[in-house]
């Protein structure tokens, strides 16, 4: 059964968020900046923000970043992370449906990882309400690639058997149609990027369990899943290391 307060689903699991979560490729930034001619200069809201791996991006090429999360746990990890490196970072306690941010505060509001859930109605006014006019909302996230390599077979198989309720969690990923149809006819265009990371059985494993589905120490499933984690690697490694497979699938469009 789903957690209904999304908001605490990954309270604990912050550590191995920050350190086992993927980023995401500057070819992202390249089309934004580029084909979407959104200015380095641009404030975004970083709604859902996490631990701020998706601050750091926009962070690292310039832009101010307001990272809206209502997480505690999450948003100290990322102040712990991300401030002292950052001065144009500012961290608020917000959810994606109600921000608390002022009226046209921001040229860019963008949703990474964590839009699917989002109630998507109420997410547009919002996000309509904050972003300034010829602003700009950006969703994107990483797909793990499902069966592109023997290994993310075997490990989509692990998550099946395993997983506490992953079958409703995948699920709740938005198509490129429903997308298309979210923005309407304010979308500016829909990209994918090749992203990979490469693990070694310690990384797949904080991988693993930095997953809200991963049943955790206490749980009957955890050490039976762990084992087969490691029978998985063992069979696919390749110099110590598997490669996890995403694309990172963005869309971005106008809200008014």
């Amino acid at each position: 059964m789903l957690l209904t307060d999304s908001t605490q689903r990954f309270s604990s699991r912050v550590a191995d968020y920050v350190r086992y979560r993927p980023g995401y490729p500057s070819a992202l930034l390249q089309w934004l900046h580029g084909e979407l001619g959104v200015p380095a200069t641009a404030t975004v809201a970083d709604i859902g923000a996490g631990t701020g791996i998706s601050s750091r991006l926009f962070l690292d090429a310039g832009h101010p970043v307001i990272a809206v999360e209502p997480n505690g746990p999450m948003r100290e990890a990322a102040a712990q992370w991300l401030a002292g490196e950052h001065p144009h970072l500012q961290l608020v306690d917000g959810t994606a449906e109600a921000t608390t941010l002022a009226d046209a505060s921001v040229g860019l509001v963008a949703a990474a990882q964590a839009f699917h859930w989002f109630d998507t109605t109420a997410v547009r006014g919002e996000w309509a309400r904050i972003l300034q006019s010829g602003g700009l909302a950006l969703v994107f996230w990483n797909s793990r690639l499902l069966d592109a390599s023997p290994f993310l077979t075997g490990y989509e198989k692990l998550l099946l058997d395993y997983g506490t309720d992953y079958s409703a969690v995948a699920e709740r990923y938005q198509s490129d149609d429903e997308m298309r149809a979210w923005f309407g006819g304010g979308l500016r265009g829909i990209a994918s990027f090749p992203n990979t990371q490469y693990l070694d059985y310690d990384g797949l494993r904080g991988r693993l369990l930095s997953s809200s589905y991963a049943p955790q120490d206490g749980d009957p499933r955890h050490a039976p899943m762990l084992a087969a984690l490691r029978e998985l690697f063992h069979a696919h490694a390749v110099d110590g290391r598997v490669a996890f497979q995403y694309q990172t699938r963005a869309f971005a469009g106008t809200l008014n």
